[in-house]
């Protein structure tokens, strides 16, 4: 009876599990169809997706799918159905047989049933009436057997606590290890294990949470029937749990004694899963939390993280690619809401960081400070505190904190620091630093070399290459000025409640990670949602929803946009001009510039004196060229030594994007660097030490 029900579950079970994976599949459909339909009618779509590569707008194709409940390719509703035709078979022969018991039946190749001997057969056809027989005769004698057996258990149960004795060690450690009965290791009711290498979105987590469910639930239904099934033991655990109250049921079947301690462990006191268990969670979740270590680890690139502290407190991480023996260096700082991932993310071909270390350079990655982590040296920092920064703090305090930490690490490596040089006037370096920014990090790095140089203090930097710079903002589509207005109009209120604009718990960062995954199987989904997005931000036909796939947008930590630099960006944009942050008062600017007004770093051009290579994009729409090519013409008029080319590109091209025409224009930039006089004076003494030794050798 027990193998009966255990098979009308499994039948069950597996219906309601496919009946489940169906609806749900039916209904991510059914949204990607809507999708497409309004995608449809939507105007300028056509524009916007023409960045992104192979989308369409059916779902992507699976194959068949071996549900979880199926091992070695069946399932247990296949095994039920061909016990049953095995079992008929048998009993037809026996049958046939029995009527003409004179001759044998041939045997069919492809049957089971016909390699049974006729004992075997007819023992197996009178297995199924002995055991509905049993069954009949158990249920009626049953009450009899409760009243018999309620005496012996408690004779039993009073003879074992009289003869209690003490256990050795090595007995109660025997003695405690898990039993498994074979009712518990039915095969129907075990569920593989089964590993994936990709992420899960959350069409795929909602499958394996109703699957977890169904196999939770029906697994509650067998042992309930289990129980039911056989009373015995069923009143027996009733029993344990009144007869002894105080002890466990090892102690009431006398496996412990008294006065004998058991050893316990308490989680996290040594035990190293506390450690280890985000790690198990994050591969639980599918969700991609590499790093931009592991990333460079992983393609066979050395890597070293450095850590930064300003001189307001903040810990920021200068990432590497270390060739410790070069002269030439480069420095790559990103734009806003990105991080270093975004120099790496295109693999060994498309990167950057990779490009220029593959020249020979030694490559610094540079990260402003707002993560969600907020890393700060004082950690019991508010969260209003952390998050008051603008565009000025990028520029006068991460910036300067990281080159002075690649100047200090690069002497040092070079074993070339002569402290009796002033470098200020002479600009010997032992090595060339270019910078390679990209958006909010080209402003940051003009602020950086104009207000050094008003400073009088060394840039050390040889070279500027600006893919895309903030800095102009007043050409730009109605959306940014209407949103513009809104935002300065609000933001005395909004600024006293809202410090940042990020994801502040792991769960919607997880939930973003991973929608990003659906919108890539359910292409009219994303398609839509780029539409969407790409309106947002003025038509840019950026893969936004590509971007929001990339791991370091992770449920670990986020790149975020403090209140100050957005409101930074609107005052820049209100007021035509590239200045710095206005606070807001004449006394307060007074304070920090010595004027009633902002420095206008447009202005102040003319300290810049290294060259300047912009590019812009005929694609952007969230810097168009056009504000590319006002750096341009104020430089020019600044008598600045710079350059400007332009590319068929949206605003995330210029690093999310496999561009070889730029990869190869930016390293032909590199290039034009010059060795400082320090190189070359080093060289030249090479030069000549192998002159020498070649003569003497002749």
């Amino acid at each position: 009876m027990q193998r009966i029900v255990d098979n009308a579950l499994a039948v069950t079970k597996e219906s309601v599990k496919t009946v489940t994976y169906e609806s749900l599949n039916n209904i991510a459909r059914c949204i990607n169809g809507v999708s497409a339909l309004l995608l449809t009618v939507l105007p300028g779509k056509a524009k916007v997706l023409e960045g992104l590569h192979g989308w369409e707008l059916r779902p992507t194709f699976r194959g068949p799918r071996l549900p979880r409940w199926m091992q070695n390719g069946a399932s247990s509703f296949n095994q039920f159905v061909h016990e049953l035709s095995v079992d008929s078979d048998t009993e037809s022969l026996e049958y046939s047989s029995g009527e003409d018991s004179d001759g044998i039946l041939p045997a069919s190749p492809t049957s089971q049933s016909s390699r049974l001997s006729w004992p075997s057969s007819s023992a197996n056809s009178e297995s199924h009436w002995t055991e509905w027989i049993l069954f009949i005769l158990w249920w009626l004698i049953l009450p009899v057997r409760i009243l018999l057996w309620i005496p012996q258990y408690f004779l039993r149960l009073f003879s074992k606590q009289n003869s209690r004795t003490p256990m050795s060690p090595r007995r109660h450690q025997h003695s405690s290890r898990p039993h498994f009965s074979k009712t518990n290791s039915i095969k129907d009711h075990d569920v593989p294990n089964r590993a994936t290498d990709r992420r899960r979105g959350v069409i795929e987590d909602l499958h394996l949470a109703i699957e977890i469910c169904i196999e939770a639930i029906f697994d509650f239904f067998h042992k309930a029937t289990h129980l039911i099934l056989s009373p015995s033991e069923a009143f027996a655990i009733f029993l344990s749990w009144f007869s002894s109250p105080s002890h466990s049921p090892q102690e009431s079947r006398g496996d412990i004694s008294d006065d004998e301690i058991v050893p316990t462990a308490i989680l996290g006191d040594t035990d190293p899963s506390p450690t280890e268990r985000p790690t198990r969670l994050y591969n639980a979740m599918n969700t991609d939390t590499r790093t931009c270590q592991d990333v460079i680890t992983e393609l066979g690139y050395p890597y070293e993280a450095i850590r930064v502290v300003t001189s307001d407190g903040y810990v920021l991480v200068l990432e590497r690619i270390p060739r410790r023996d070069a002269r030439k260096a480069v420095f790559l700082q990103h734009g806003v809401l990105d991080s270093s991932m975004g120099w790496v993310s295109n693999g060994v071909v498309g990167s950057p960081a990779f490009a220029a270390y593959d020249q020979g350079y030694d490559v610094f990655l540079g990260n402003f400070r707002g993560l969600v982590s907020r890393d700060h040296v004082n950690k019991n920092i508010s969260s209003k505190e952390f998050w008051r920064y603008s565009v000025n703090e990028h520029g006068t305090e991460d910036i300067p904190a990281m080159i002075e930490k690649i100047h200090e690490i690069k002497t040092a490596e070079l074993k070339l620091c002569q402290p009796n040089i002033d470098e200020a006037i002479n600009q010997e370096e032992p090595y060339t630093l270019c910078a390679i920014c990209h958006s909010l990090g080209g402003a940051a790095i003009l602020m950086y070399v104009i207000t050094q140089k008003i400073k009088e203090k060394p840039h050390r930097l040889s070279r500027l290459i600006l893919l895309s710079p903030a800095g102009f903002h007043e050409d730009s589509n109605l959306g940014f000025t209407v949103v513009e207005h809104i935002f300065l109009f609000v933001s005395p209120v909004l600024a006293r409640i809202v410090p940042a604009f990020y994801i502040p718990t792991r769960f919607f960062r997880m939930l973003l990670n991973k929608l990003a995954r659906d919108f890539h199987n359910y292409p009219a989904l994303g398609g839509l949602v780029q539409t969407l997005m790409s309106y947002v931000v003025g038509g840019d036909s950026s893969n936004w929803v590509g971007v929001l796939g990339l791991p370091h947008y992770n449920m670990n930590d986020m790149p975020a946009v403090s209140f100050r630099v957005a409101q930074h960006l609107a005052q820049i944009k209100h007021s035509g001009k590239f200045r710095m942050y206005d606070y807001g008062s004449r006394s307060a600017n007074m304070e920090a510039y010595g004027s009633p007004e902002p420095l206008d770093l447009g202005e102040c051009y003319k300290f810049i004196d290294v060259p300047v290579d912009l590019v812009a994009g005929r694609n952007d729409k969230v810097i168009r060229s056009s504000m590319v090519r006002k750096h341009y013409k104020v430089m020019r008029n600044a008598e600045v030594d710079v350059s400007f080319n332009e590319f068929e590109y949206a605003h995330l091209d210029f690093t999310f994007s496999h561009r070889e025409e730029l990869l190869t224009y930016v390293m032909s930039r590199l290039l034009l660097v010059e060795p400082t006089p320090v190189q070359q004076r080093q060289t030249s003494q090479k030069g000549m030490k192998l002159k020498k030794k070649q003569k003497e050798e002749k």
